[in-house]
């Protein structure tokens, strides 16, 4: 029995971490100290916050069965017999040298992914923005090598397999040459609103690869918004736009930008790999032959720590 005057302190992790204030946008935009000071001082906080959030298996939704069901045929094809990744390529198209579009999630299906990712924002667990980019409600980190990433255990499997299942392989199909420069990798999401950030000014990335996949609705319609990519070989400029559940697939050198949106909102989630510490292959490698059964494989190079924001 608690003797009398004993104070037991029954808040939970997650009530802990709700009760939290968030830096300011300004400060996050300056990267003040106190901002990483901030994450750093309440990591082991959140790490335990999401296992609480996520152990009402909000998540359990999240698999496979969000996928295009061509993609994930063709591509669980490939996995049993990478002989036959022939498939995968010709679900592809190439609107721009270099530059590859197909279907990534099925439309009927992104109401379960969006549902969790508001659940995410309304979870009142702090979460970071991208740096730099758009900093409001849809925007977030999605690997945990960046600090304020979305921690839930679900959602981390998830991620995962978009990465591990999907875009590494079919990175390494239609870009040979990224073999040994893609064990690593990185996420956000970003929001387009007429009120907010409405353009990114031309700009390469900071990846081997990088994958965009739109996650509108349906019935989520918008104006503008579109991708242009330079082709360096030509100067001919490629205007692109998303369909709900659309991928684009790029190296992340080409130059790209995206238009101001006019009306509606764009989400997009946006993966990126790359080596060791950010090490990328030299741009003028663009060619090399492997064997199909090498691309089909996780990289056993353990996850090290490096985020390039």
């Amino acid at each position: 029995m608690l003797s009398e005057g004993t104070n037991v302190n029954t808040t939970t992790q997650l009530e802990q971490a709700r009760a939290l204030h968030l830096p300011e946008r300004q400060a996050m935009l300056r990267r003040d100290p106190s901002v990483q000071k901030f994450w750093s001082e309440n990591q082991e906080l959140l790490h335990k916050a999401w296992e609480e959030w996520d152990a009402a298996d909000i998540g359990d939704s999240l698999g496979p069965s969000l996928l295009d069901p061509k993609l994930r045929a063709a591509v669980e094809t490939a996995w049993q017999d990478p002989s036959r990744e022939s498939a995968v390529r010709d679900l592809m198209t190439e609107p721009s040298p270099g530059v590859f579009s197909f279907q990534f999630f099925d439309p009927e299906q992104l109401q379960t992914l969006r549902s969790y990712l508001e659940a995410v924002w309304d979870a009142g667990i702090p979460i970071r923005p991208p740096y730099g980019i758009v900093l409001n409600r849809q925007g977030a980190m999605l690997d945990l090598r960046s600090e304020g990433a979305i921690g839930a255990p679900s959602f981390q499997a998830f991620y995962r397999m978009l990465i591990d299942t999907y875009m590494r392989p079919i990175a390494r199909l239609v870009y040979p040459e990224i073999v040994g420069y893609d064990s690593q990798a990185f996420g956000f999401s970003i929001n387009y609103q007429p009120t907010t950030d409405t353009s990114i000014r031309p700009h390469s990335d900071a990846s081997a690869v990088t994958l965009n996949i739109n996650v509108n609705l349906p019935d989520e319609s918008f104006t503008g918004s579109n991708v242009d990519f330079l082709d360096p070989a030509s100067g001919d400029v490629a205007s692109l736009r998303f369909e709900p559940g659309s991928a684009m697939i790029h190296r992340g050198g080409v130059p790209h930008m995206a238009h101001p949106i006019t009306t509606g909102e764009r989400t997009n989630l946006v993966l990126w790999l790359f080596g060791e510490g950010g090490r990328m292959p030299v741009p003028e490698q663009t060619s090399a032959q492997i064997d199909p059964r090498e691309r089909w494989t996780v990289p056993t190079t353990p996850q090290d720590q490096y985020a390039p924001f």
